[in-house]
C-alpha cells in the first residue's frame, strides 16, 4: 500500500521505513509535528520535538514531500483510552495535541487520496499507539508499526547492522551526559547496554532517556552531514542532566544508492512455538477413536432462553438471540434485534454496552461473518470487548447467538483493553471492533486467536495446522506479555479452549498443548478441545484463554488493606465406573484458595445420562457446591443431548452445539459444562 511516514527524524521513525519497504509498501510523503517558530523543544506527551530544525533535511534525503504542522494542543486526555467507549462515533477531544495529528494527516490525505497506511515508529508506548490508531481509524488508514513490542537489545543491534546511522541529539537519562551528544548508535551501544544492566534504562530510549537524529539510512537518497551544532543545557543535576543539540548548519551530500539492502526480519515463530511447530509436523493425523461422532440439532433445545445472572460487579447475559417469530428477517436485522434484546436486559442494572468485557459470537454460517461484523461494530467505540467468533450448528431459523459478560468498574483503571490495530511482527492487528484482550477487575479475557501471520494478516500458505497452532499459541503469550509489561501481576490461566474445524486435527492439537505445557504451571487449568462447524477466515484452530492476575486484597496484622498475589489451585475428579446409572464424567476445577474460593472455573464433562439421585449426580453436585455462590456464566458445549444440566439445576446458560468434545485425557464426551466464577 502507499503510505505516509510520521517523521520525527529519529532512529525509530526512520528504521520503521526500512521494514515498510521490505513488506512491499510505497512511501509517498512524510508528515511531522513540532513546536512553533523560535522554540527548540516542546514538552509533548506524544511527539519528539527536539531536532525539528533538521526535519527538512531528512525528508529531502528521502526524496518525498514533507507536510508540517505546529503543535497547538496540549495533553488534555492523559488516560489509557482516547475517545469514547459508548459508541463507534470516534470523535475528537477538542484542544488535545492528538487532534493536531488528525489535522495534519487529513491534509496529507487530501493531497494524496491514494494513501492507505501510516508508518509509526512506536516500540513500547501504549499512550502514543492508542492515539495514533484513533486518528488512523477516523481517517481509514492502517498503522504500519513493525517495531512494536520488539526486544530493544535486538532492535538496536539490527538498526546498526542495517546501516542506519543516527546520533544522539538529546540526553535525559541517568548515566548519559552532554558529551554523549553527537555520538552514533554504534558508539553508544555499549553504554546503553551497561545502563540497562545497572539501572534498567531502556536500550532504545523508550523511557525518554535519549533522542536521536538520523543522518543516513539505506532509503536515503542523500546523507545528512551536521556542519555546526550547539549544546544547550536544559537542566543540570547530579541525577540526569537534560541537554540537547541545536543544529545551526547542515548539508546533504551525495551517496551511493543501495535499495537492495540487508534487513533483519524477526522470525515468525519464537523458540518454543518453533519447537512445537516442528513436533506437530511429525504428527500422524488420523480420526479420533476411529470415526467422528454423529451430530445434529437434537443436542440442545430448539431455542435458548435469554437470561441474566448478577454476581457482585459482574453481569452475564446468556443465549442472546432474535425472537423465533423473526424468521425471514435479514441477517443485519437479526443482529440488530440481538443487541436490542441485550440492551433491554442491561437496562435494570444501569449498564451500557461499553461495560462489556467479553462476547462469544455463535454463527450458523461463517459466510455471514462480514455482514454480522458490520452491524456489530456500530455498537462499540474505543476499547471494545474481547471476543471469540465461531460457526456452529444452530437450530434454524437462528443464525446468531451471543453470550456476554459485563463488568461495572468503579474506577477507569479497573478495565483495561489491549486493542492494537497496527500491522507488525508482534501479533495480529485487531482491525475490527474487538480487542486482543480485556482486563476487567482481575479477570483477563483473551480473544480467540487464530494462526494469522501478523505482518500480513494472512493464514500460512500452503495451509498448515502445525504453523497455525504454533502461531495462535504464540499470539496468546505475546498478548499476555504486553498486558503484564506495566502491571504488578504474573497471572495464571483459569481455562483454555481450543476451537477446531476438523476432528482429524484433535490428536495433534492435544499433543501440541501437552508439549507447550511441559514444565509449566499453565498446564494446571481446565482445558477443552471442541470441534465446530467453521472458524474465521477458514482457520483450522483457534485458542481462547481466561486468565486471572492472581491479585487479591486482604487485611494485614495492622488491619490495613494490602494487595497480595496467589497461585490458583487445580483439582480433578471423576465418576466411579461402578456407579449404578452407568454415566461417566470428569471435573476439572481451578480456583484461588481464600475465604470465598474466589474466581473459580469449573468444567464437568459428561458421557451418558445421569440419574437424579445416583452417586454420579450427588458427586457432581458436591463438586459445584463450594463454588455455587461465585458462579457467573455457564456455557454448555454439547454433541448429544444430556440431562446433566437439569440434574445439576443450572439456570442461566448458553448452549454451544459441537461436533466433538475432548479433554486432555478423553475424546468422546457428550457434553462439557463450563462455569466461570468471580
Amino acid at each position: 500500500m502507499k503510505y505516509v511516514a510520521l517523521l520525527s527524524g529519529g532512529k525509530d521513525s526512520c528504521y520503521n521505513l526500512l521494514h515498510c519497504h521490505k513488506n512491499g509498501h510505497e512511501l509517498v510523503a512524510a508528515a511531522s509535528l513540532g513546536p512553533g517558530p523560535g522554540k527548540d523543544e516542546l514538552d509533548s506527551f506524544m511527539y519528539q520535538t527536539v531536532g525539528q530544525d533538521a526535519i527538512e533535511y531528512v525528508s529531502k534525503a528521502l526524496d518525498v514531500p514533507l507536510y508540517r504542522k505546529v503543535i497547538s494542543g496540549a495533553a488534555l486526555e492523559q488516560g489509557m483510552e482516547y475517545g469514547a467507549r459508548r459508541t463507534r462515533m470516534l470523535g475528537a477531544v477538542h484542544g488535545d495535541e492528538t487532534e493536531d495529528l488528525y489535522d495534519l494527516l487529513a491534509t496529507v490525505k487530501a493531497q494524496h487520496p491514494d494513501i492507505e497506511g501510516v508508518s509509526v515508529g512506536a516500540i513500547l508506548s501504549n499512550y502514543q499507539r492508542v492515539r495514533v490508531e484513533h486518528v488512523c481509524r477516523r481517517l481509514n488508514l492502517t498503522p504500519l508499526c513493525y517495531l512494536w513490542q520488539r526486544d530493544q537489545r535486538e532492535l538496536l543491534a539490527e538498526m546498526i547492522e542495517a546501516g542506519l546511522e543516527a546520533v544522539l541529539i538529546k540526553v535525559a537519562g541517568i548515566g548519559l551526559k552532554p558529551e554523549h551528544l553527537g555520538r552514533t548508535l554504534a558508539q553508544m551501544q555499549p553504554t546503553f547496554l551497561r545502563l540497562n544492566d545497572l539501572y534498567g534504562s531502556h536500550i532504545c530510549g523508550e523511557g525518554g532517556e535519549y533522542e536521536t537524529l538520523t543522518l543516513d539510512s539505506p532509503l536515503f537518497k542523500k546523507r545528512l552531514n551536521l556542519i555546526e551544532t550547539e549544546t544547550v543545557i536544559h537542566s543540570d543535576n547530579d541525577f540526569a542532566t537534560v541537554a540537547f543539540l541545536r543544529i545551526k548548519e547542515a548539508i546533504l551530500e551525495d551517496k551511493p544508492l543501495n535499495e537492495d539492502f540487508n534487513l533483519a526480519i524477526p522470525p515468525v515463530l519464537q523458540t518454543k512455538p518453533q519447537m512445537v511447530y516442528e513436533k506437530l509436523q511429525e504428527h500422524q493425523f488420523g480420526l479420533v477413536n476411529g470415526t467422528p461422532p454423529s451430530f445434529g440439532n437434537s443436542a440442545q433445545p430448539s431455542q435458548g432462553t435469554t437470561t441474566t445472572n448478577e454476581n457482585d460487579a459482574w453481569i452475564s447475559i446468556s443465549s442472546v438471540q432474535a425472537d423465533e417469530s423473526g424468521a425471514g428477517m435479514t441477517i443485519e436485522e437479526e443482529v440488530q434485534q440481538c443487541f436490542e434484546v441485550l440492551q433491554g436486559k442491561l437496562s435494570p442494572y444501569s449498564l451500557e454496552l461499553s461495560h462489556c468485557a467479553n462476547i462469544t459470537i455463535l454463527l450458523s454460517d461463517m459466510g455471514l461473518f462480514a455482514r454480522v461484523n458490520t452491524v456489530y461494530g456500530r455498537y462499540f467505540g474505543v476499547s471494545p470487548p474481547s471476543r471469540a467468533c465461531v460457526a456452529v450448528d444452530l437450530p434454524a431459523p437462528t443464525r446468531v447467538r451471543l453470550e456476554c459478560i459485563f463488568y461495572r468498574e468503579s474506577r477507569p483503571e479497573e478495565r483495561v483493553a489491549l486493542h492494537v490495530q497496527g500491522l507488525s511482527y508482534w501479533a495480529p492487528a485487531n482491525i475490527g471492533p474487538y480487542s486482543q484482550a480485556v482486563i476487567a477487575g482481575d479477570h483477563i479475557f483473551v480473544s480467540g486467536q487464530i494462526g494469522l501471520i501478523p505482518s500480513s494478516l494472512t493464514l500460512p500458505s500452503p495451509s498448515c495446522l502445525a504453523m497455525e497452532f504454533a502461531l495462535c499459541c504464540q499470539h496468546v503469550k505475546r498478548v499476555l506479555h504486553a498486558l503484564r509489561e506495566h502491571a504488578s501481576w504474573t497471572g495464571r490461566p483459569l481455562s483454555n479452549i481450543y476451537w477446531l474445524a476438523n476432528i482429524h486435527d484433535v490428536p495433534a492439537v492435544k499433543d501440541g498443548h501437552d508439549f507447550l505445557c511441559q514444565n509449566s504451571s499453565d498446564s494446571k487449568a481446565p482445558t477443552l478441545f471442541v470441534v465446530v462447524k467453521a472458524l474465521p477466515k477458514g482457520a483450522q484452530v483457534e485458542k481462547q484463554v481466561l486468565y486471572h492476575t492472581g491479585r487479591f486484597t486482604t487485611t494485614d496484622e495492622d488491619e490495613e488493606v494490602v494487595s497480595k498475589l496467589e497461585e490458583p489451585k487445580f483439582e480433578e475428579d471423576g465418576s466411579d465406573m461402578g456407579a449404578e446409572d452407568g454415566a461417566e464424567w470428569v471435573s476439572e476445577v481451578s480456583y484461588f484458595q481464600n475465604e470465598s474460593a474466589a474466581a473459580p472455573f469449573v468444567m464437568i464433562c459428561v458421557k451418558g445420562q445421569v440419574q437424579a439421585t445416583s452417586w454420579n449426580a450427588n458427586r457432581m453436585k458436591s463438586t459445584l457446591a463450594p463454588f455455587s455462590s461465585r458462579s457467573l456464566s455457564t456455557r454448555v458445549f454439547c454433541v448429544r443431548e444430556t440431562n446433566a444440566v437439569q440434574v445439576l439445576g443450572l439456570g442461566s446458560k448458553t448452549y454451544i452445539p459441537c461436533r466433538s468434545i475432548s479433554t486432555t485425557k478423553r475424546d468422546d464426551w457428550d457434553a462439557a459444562i463450563c462455569i466461570m466464577g468471580v
